[in-house]
């Protein structure tokens, strides 16, 4: 009998972790929501009517620093208003199944051992697919900048404000930061 309630003890033990452990990563729609997420082709069409920069998050569904990313960087709520405000913000899965059209080619997903990869996501991201990675576009849709890697909200508020505020045109990032005073 010990045997038994020690078995059903543990696997108790085990389920609430994963469970408590799962709902900690899935935070996507929760905590991350404060950004108005587009997909590529919603903001495409929205610059028709409306030039912004756009501004898109690579990621993956198995990502843990994409996901810290989504509720510590992209969940700060100066960081989100800021984003919609003045990009058209995007979230593209860089595993996604779905074609997409851009500049008269269309990307595919191309399947790679287990998973696989979509070609915008390794365009984007000049063929070295690291997540999280951010990227930035002009209005114009040419590539102003990528940046791979888990950013905190400080570090992210110097970047996003350098590029969308468009200092980077005619200030180095080094003269940038010195003179950078946070909001956050």
């Amino acid at each position: 009998m010990n045997r038994r309630k020690l078995i059903v003890t543990g696997l108790s033990g085990v389920l609430i972790a994963v469970v408590v452990l799962s709902s900690a990563f899935d935070i996507r729609e929760e905590e991350g929501s404060a950004v108005n997420w587009l997909t590529f082709e919603e903001a495409l069409e929205k610059s028709k009517t409306q030039k912004k920069k756009i501004f898109i998050d690579v990621y993956t569904d198995w990502c843990g620093w994409c996901k810290v990313m989504d509720k510590n960087t992209f969940g700060h709520p100066e960081i989100a208003q800021y984003l919609n405000e003045n990009f058209y913000p995007v979230k593209l899965d860089g595993e996604q199944k779905e074609d997409i059209v851009f500049r008269d080619r269309t990307f595919k997903f191309v399947p790679s051992g287990r998973k696989g990869y979509h070609e915008l996501a390794a365009a984007l991201l000049n063929n070295k697919l690291s997540y999280p990675t951010v990227v930035f576009l002009d209005e114009d849709f040419n590539m102003i900048q990528p940046l791979p890697g888990y950013q905190k909200p400080d570090q992210f508020e110097k970047i996003v404000k350098f590029i969308g505020g468009n200092y980077f045109k005619n200030t180095s990032w080094k003269d940038w930061e010195q003179g950078f005073q946070s909001e956050l």
